[in-house]
């Protein structure tokens, strides 16, 4: 937030989260090589290897895109979410390496500088069989490096939320410059049925997580109806102790928690990654959020020292035990 900034600060949480993806991304390389030697015993090690990196780079993709809808939809996918940046990163990291491995494999033994030759030797553009795929897979990469090299909390504060977020939102577009890649390159050379199903299965995994968790936001951007200014949210007894209620007004979301009796509404957007607010619940007395723990009284929408970040509060009122809320900020 608005405090000191660190270059990184790894936390037991932090390096476990690391450790375990270094791990599991050796071990994954590890097997697809073995495995890729029994059963292709002409394929080279370098072959392999770049296979191996490409693999996991999509693999990795599929996760961190899966990772937003899953915790909309349940709760318990949340630790996912707080170190994503990491896991994204270490994507980029990987998919570099195949990249770096497959342009000196392929463009680094001739006479032409090995970036010119992947710019130049293929300008096919107009054929399906011999497009240069390659080059889909840099501005895959270029995107893919931008958003790790604005990873850090500096660039999201200076950028501010929301121009960050916008920027971030580019995975998108580097996702489907990937898959555009893979079906223009290894699935044309490879011809693997098994290859084709595993790509179409995790395609249509992201794309129906998101179409289930966009079908979810689209209810709870309903307007509520404003009489004499206030809207009638709900039954006070209805939100839950330490958690809040989300509505819309005039376009915004706004989150209505109930505490030690009270209710307060703040803001749905925390000013650290415009995360939901109103997905997360009350610890220590403040609104804390549910992707990475950032914290605003409920009264006051003000961030506990040293930190001086503030969320905008609405007026709230209890009548006849319902819960009214303004939706002009104090």
């Amino acid at each position: 937030m608005s405090g000191k900034y660190k270059a990184i600060g790894w936390n037991p949480q932090k390096k476990t989260y690391d450790g375990a993806v270094a791990g599991l991304g050796t071990l994954y390389l590890a097997a697809f090589v073995g495995l890729g030697t029994w059963l292709y015993p002409n394929a080279t090690a370098e072959t392999l290897l770049i296979r191996g990196l490409a693999t996991l780079a999509l693999l990795m993709l599929h996760v961190i895109l899966a990772i937003g809808p899953l915790c909309r939809l349940d709760r318990r996918f949340l630790p996912l979410l707080y170190n994503r940046r990491h896991l994204g990163v270490a994507m980029f990291l990987v998919a570099f390496g195949h990249g770096a491995f497959a342009l000196i494999q392929f463009h680094a033994l001739g006479d032409t500088n090995p970036l010119e030759s992947l710019l130049a030797s293929n300008t096919r553009f107009r054929s399906v069989a011999d497009f240069p795929f390659e080059l889909l897979g840099l501005a895959a990469l270029l995107i893919l490096f931008l958003m790790a090299a604005t990873s850090h909390d500096f660039w999201l504060h200076n950028l501010t939320a929301a121009v960050w977020k916008r920027l971030h939102m580019a995975v998108y577009a580097a996702y489907g410059l990937i898959v555009a890649h893979v079906c223009l390159g290894a699935l044309q050379s490879e011809t693997s049925p098994v290859l084709a199903a595993v790509l179409g299965l995790g395609t249509a995994t992201v794309s129906v997580l998101h179409w289930i968790a966009g079908r979810r936001e689209v209810r709870a951007d309903r307007e509520a109806t404003v009489t004499d200014g206030f809207a009638d949210v709900c039954d006070f007894e209805s939100i839950p102790e330490n958690r809040a209620k989300v509505i819309t007004l005039g376009g915004e979301r706004i989150a209505v928690f109930r505490h030690e009796g009270k209710v307060s509404a703040l803001s749905n957007v925390c000013r650290h990654q415009n995360g939901p607010l109103g997905e997360g619940r009350i610890v220590d007395g403040c609104v804390t959020c549910p992707w990475h723990g950032y914290q605003y009284h409920p009264e006051t929408g003000t961030s506990p020292p040293p930190f001086n970040d503030q969320v905008a509060v609405f007026p709230v009122r209890v009548v006849d035990g319902r819960v009214w809320v303004q939706g002009c900020p104090k």
